[in-house]
Parts: structure tokens; C-alpha cells; sequence
């Protein structure tokens, strides 16, 4: 089966990739073409989802909303972000870093006092670093071995910890018994007084552990919003799904593993 990701070489979703799976991913441009191929069963996909500096990754979040995919897998990534230019620090005019990567490293970038540009990858950073005049780029060890550009300081990132968590999605769901985490979309059809307790209290009353409550707009208008839950895969979760489903509100991304990435 083809495995999608995030390209081009240099990413962390490339990166990610090639250590699980020890081979070559598919490398797309944008993370809804990902989305789009496993779709259409053409590939199994994996997707950054939420970073623990930076928060969810929107694309992503989007692509949950918009295809019709499961999710199989779940793996966490750390994450360091180091500058990296041909040229010395005192020459250096302008840093290329995707918005993520910037706000992953604020507060260094912030220090710095160089105008920051946003990109589309930390690919496409590296490439800016090496073709434009006074350029740095904020990226990978990889990215930077990669694209032979040296690093001249090293660990940018805001906290020591900084992780990603990255999901695998796939047109089928997870059916395997080694399942530790469940995933659902939450869809209000509107806003109500007590909505938020209302929609936690089945699992509150189950003592059922929520890892992970995230809000997105729903597109509908200003105050309208769908809720991603994570939760423990644990036998009275059904019957908290049950209590939602007979409201109509939840659609079920599945339940899944915890895959371990090597060093």
C-alpha cells in the first residue's frame, strides 16, 4: 500500500515516515491531498494533528471534517528546531519558517529581531535559505542534512518537550483489540446554555479519562463550533457514544494503537 504525507523532503512527516515504516512515503503539497487520497483508497496516510507548543494543526482538523476517512494509528514525534544558513548570524536580513515552526519558537525568533516569512513546509524554508540573498531558514536536523545547509544555532524551539503527535488515517477503521484511544467529531446543530456540560457528562459520569478536547468553527458563523474528544478506548466508552448518538451529534473516527517511533 502507498503511504502518504506531507512533502516535499525535509518534513517532519517525511522524517516520520521513513523512521516508522523504513521506507519512501508518497509526498503531496498540502495535507488535504493526503486526506483526498486515502479517500478514494488509493494510499494510508499520515497527518500532523496537534503539536504541544502550537496546538492543533488546522489542515488536519479540517480534513477529519471533510473526508471520509478513519483513524488507525496514533505516534508522537519530538520535535527540534535549529537556524540554519550558509551565511553568519550578523549577515542574516531575513528567516523563512513555517507559521508552526514560528510559533513553536517565538520566543527565540522574537530575540532574534530578524523579519520572520512564513512558508508552506519546512521544505520549502530550507529552499528559500539556500537560494535567497540574506536568508536563513528555521528547520529539521534532516531538512538541514538534506539540503546541506549548516546550522548556526541550534534547540529554537519554546519548550524542550516540544512534541507533535501525528495520526494515521486510513478509508477503514482500526478492528485489532490493542486499541488504547477512541476519536469523535462533535456537531452541535446549535448553541445552548449547559452545551459543553452536557456534551462531557456521559463520559464524566463513566469516568471515562478525556485526553484531548479541541474547539474548530463550524463555517456556519461567529460562535458556532464542532468539538474533536479523544478518550480511552475502554468498554464503557460505547455506552457513552451511545448516549450522543441518539442526539445526532457524533461522527467516529474509530479506535486505535499507539505506534512507537524509532530512534
Amino acid at each position: 500500500m502507498v503511504i502518504a504525507a506531507l512533502g516535499p523532503e525535509g518534513t517532519f512527516s517525511h522524517e516520520l515516515v521513513v523512521r516508522l515504516c523504513r521506507e519512501e512515503p508518497l509526498l503531496l503539497p498540502t495535507i488535504s491531498r493526503v486526506f483526498a487520497m486515502v479517500e478514494n483508497g488509493e494510499a494510508i496516510g499520515f497527518v500532523p494533528i496537534e503539536n504541544s507548543e502550537a496546538g492543533g494543526v488546522g489542515p488536519t482538523l479540517d480534513g477529519l471534517c471533510d473526508y471520509d476517512v478513519s483513524i488507525t494509528g496514533e505516534c508522537y514525534l519530538p520535535v527540534h528546531h535549529h537556524l540554519a544558513s550558509s551565511l553568519s548570524l550578523d549577515e542574516i536580513t531575513v528567516i523563512y519558517a513555517h507559521p508552526q515552526t514560528h510559533e513553536q519558537c517565538s520566543r527565540a525568533l522574537d530575540r532574534l529581531t530578524i523579519p520572520v516569512i512564513h512558508t508552506s513546509s519546512n521544505a520549502e524554508s530550507a529552499l528559500l535559505a539556500d537560494s535567497k540573498e540574506g536568508a536563513a531558514a528555521v528547520i529539521s536536523d534532516g531538512a538541514a542534512a538534506y539540503y546541506h545547509i549548516p546550522i548556526i544555532l541550534r534547540d529554537l524551539q519554546n519548550s524542550r518537550s516540544n512534541t507533535t503527535r501525528f495520526i494515521r488515517i486510513d478509508r477503514d477503521p482500526y478492528t485489532e483489540g490493542d486499541a488504547v484511544k477512541c476519536s469523535i467529531l462533535i456537531d452541535p446543530a446549535q448553541d445552548s446554555p449547559g452545551l459543553l456540560h452536557a456534551l462531557l457528562s456521559p463520559f464524566a459520569e463513566r469516568k471515562i479519562n478525556l485526553s484531548r478536547i479541541e474547539s474548530r468553527p463550524s463555517g456556519r458563523g461567529i460562535g458556532s463550533y464542532r468539538f474533536f474528544l479523544d478518550f480511552e478506548a475502554v468498554p464503557t466508552a460505547n455506552d457513552a457514544l451511545a448516549v450522543l448518538k441518539r442526539k445526532g451529534l457524533v461522527r467516529e473516527f474509530g479506535c486505535y494503537p499507539r505506534l512507537e517511533v524509532p530512534e
